[in-house]
């Protein structure tokens, strides 16, 4: 549930009133009076909260929650504790967060720790630099020369922004960040921690000299409504730019070399590790904790399972996994003829001592 310490209250609402908001239906409407002051997981709902309830591992919880009200298909609207009023939807989960980012706006971007508007007293900001109205800017921030930042933008305390960096309108930079040689587009949301427009890693490796450092002089584009986690790096391309397609969101920790692409509206969980010089398509997925080999191309679609390891190109499409990676249905087909000659070896007394 939402603490009140950390964002706001939502407001007291009848189930009437969100049933109307939603388009759910409340299935008794005799209890549409009844008010809901929050929302809340099942486990932790009481009679004030509202709860949802989609997948059947939680179930359990379900039968035992003391909600005032849960959203829930028509499917499993009859698992509900006569307790707790029913509102019918058919993507209950859908319908929570839609209810979820009306009560809750605040918290779906950060914000100035300070609740303050303007440029504070302690940052420092290069006189060429170009700050449209509206930009916030917290203590401690240092913006370098030329840089230009657009209204409604937030840079959080002590952040770093290089010299003849561009970020657009209504962007959000966390705390300790920082941003060199990069053109960042609108919307885009950069958490605590994260590292943008650095070194790549480039060497001519094992020369007569030991490794021979490579001059990286391309830039990061980070295009429209992409979301960075927190302590993720993305690398400066060497000869061309590293670019991070519209509408992308990327988790905590993530690794990007450098002259990779990574097409429109594409998903990476944490901890995923990208080399260099890598091409990636629109609305791809990678699992948490994927690795993928430099120069490789990854088509529209595909899907890679968490910790998998990529050394081939993967078409369009395609569901792989596994290390190295493959084809899903072969990956699986691999390990239960492992599985089945392990059991076989058993049966045969082979491989004891």
């Amino acid at each position: 549930m939402a603490q009140p310490i950390f964002f706001k209250s939502p407001p007291s609402s009848t189930l009437a009133e969100i049933a109307a908001l939603t388009k759910a239906h409340l299935v008794d409407p005799a209890r549409g009076a009844h008010k809901i002051r929050g929302l809340a997981s099942l486990d932790e709902a009481g009679p004030m909260h509202l709860a949802f309830f989609d997948n059947l591992k939680y179930a359990d919880q379900l039968a035992a929650t003391k909600a005032g009200a849960c959203l829930v298909s028509p499917r499993f609207e009859a698992q509900v504790p006569k307790g707790t009023a029913v509102l019918r939807a058919n993507k209950p989960f859908q319908v929570f967060v839609e209810l979820a980012r009306e009560w809750h706006a605040d918290a779906l971007r950060p914000r100035s720790w300070f609740d303050t508007e303007g440029i504070a007293p302690s940052a420092i900001i290069d006189p060429t630099a170009r700050l449209e109205d509206g930009v916030i800017v917290d203590p401690l921030v240092v913006i370098g020369p030329r840089v230009e930042i657009g209204a409604g933008t937030i840079i959080g305390a002590g952040a770093v922004i290089g010299a003849d960096v561009k970020i657009g309108r209504d962007c959000n930079v966390g705390a300790k960040t920082t941003i060199q040689f990069a053109l960042i587009g609108n919307n885009v949301l950069i958490h605590t921690g994260c590292n943008i427009g650095q070194d790549g890693y480039g060497f001519i490796f094992f020369g007569p000299a030991g490794h021979v450092k490579v001059p990286q002089t391309g830039r990061v584009v980070i295009q429209n409504n992409v979301e960075v986690g927190a302590a993720s790096t993305i690398d400066r391309g060497s000869l061309r730019d590293t670019v991070i397609g519209e509408g992308t969101k990327i988790d905590n920790q993530v690794q990007i070399g450098h002259n990779v692409t990574i097409g429109r509206h594409c998903l990476l969980a944490a901890q995923i590790g990208l080399a260099g010089s890598l091409t990636i398509g629109d609305n791809v997925a990678l699992g948490a904790k994927v690795g993928i080999n430099n120069h490789l191309k990854i088509g529209d679609g595909a899907q890679v399972t968490a910790m998998s390891a990529v050394k081939d190109d993967i078409p369009p499409n395609g569901r792989w996994g596994g290390h190295f990676a493959k084809p899903t249905k072969q990956w699986f087909r691999e390990i239960i003829a492992v599985e089945r000659l392990a059991r076989d070896n058993e049966t045969k007394g082979e491989g004891k001592e």
